[in-house]
């Protein structure tokens, strides 16, 4: 394995094993984006700003800023399969769809802004806020999200092993690799602002270890508002 100088040797965690690394790429805007709504399970497709962002997102990829790209996996939601399909074009990929890279359920509080899952749930809403294990009403907590994504992890590593994988995914499942890697608490779920159509990269280790290498790079949205 090369590390950042080209050296062969180990990483500096002392793996000698190449990671499996996973680009992780937000979806464009939708209508939801704009106005903040809960957008979880509800399937909106992207906007006309949104497919530009995607656009310009997979424009990018041709530049290879991140090396070579041997797959892509997608949520199954057609905001972010749409996201994939642009760049499946620029990478001559197909797109594989993992279900586990939904986003958050968000129960009765989808659609709903900000205020209005406030005004419906007040006391509900406030504790979600902080706590993980909270669950909006018919919904999916932040923890159930983290065991899902702890397999898509798991899986992606098992298949992809020491290859580098495009995954198109949504804020809260990002958030939730970027956690795991990172090994913090759950306050960064909390804390991270991740804009639509940017792009993470994590790499998982098969002899244990991780790293994020990047987080919420958006250069190649400059000439857009996101």
């Amino acid at each position: 394995m090369n590390d950042e100088h080209g050296v062969n040797g180990p990483s500096w965690q002392g793996q000698t094993s190449a990671p499996t690394r996973i680009i992780l790429l937000r979806h464009g805007q939708t209508a939801l984006s704009v106005e903040r709504r809960y957008s979880g399970h509800g399937d909106p497709e992207l906007s006309d700003v949104g497919l530009e962002q995607a656009t310009a997102a997979a424009v990018r990829l041709a530049d290879r800023p991140f090396g070579g790209i041997d797959a892509i996996v997608s949520s199954p939601l057609s905001r972010a399969r749409a996201t994939g399909e642009f760049a499946s074009r620029v990478l001559g990929l197909d797109v594989t769809v993992h279900e586990g890279l939904i986003e958050t359920d968000f129960g009765d509080w989808e659609g709903l802004t900000f205020a209005e899952a406030a005004e419906r749930d007040g006391r509900l809403h406030r504790r979600w806020l902080s706590d993980v294990d909270v669950t909006p009403p018919n919904g999916e907590s932040f923890a159930q999200v983290g065991q899902r994504i702890a397999r898509v992890r798991d899986d992606l590593v098992d298949q992809y092993a020491g290859q580098t994988v495009l995954a198109v995914s949504h804020v809260t499942p990002i958030k939730t690799f970027l956690r795991g890697a990172l090994g913090v608490g759950p306050e960064l779920l909390f804390r991270l602002h991740l804009d639509l159509a940017s792009y993470s990269i994590v790499e998982f280790y098969p002899d244990g270890g991780s790293v994020v290498r990047l987080v919420n790079d958006t250069a190649h949205l400059q000439t857009q508002r996101v």
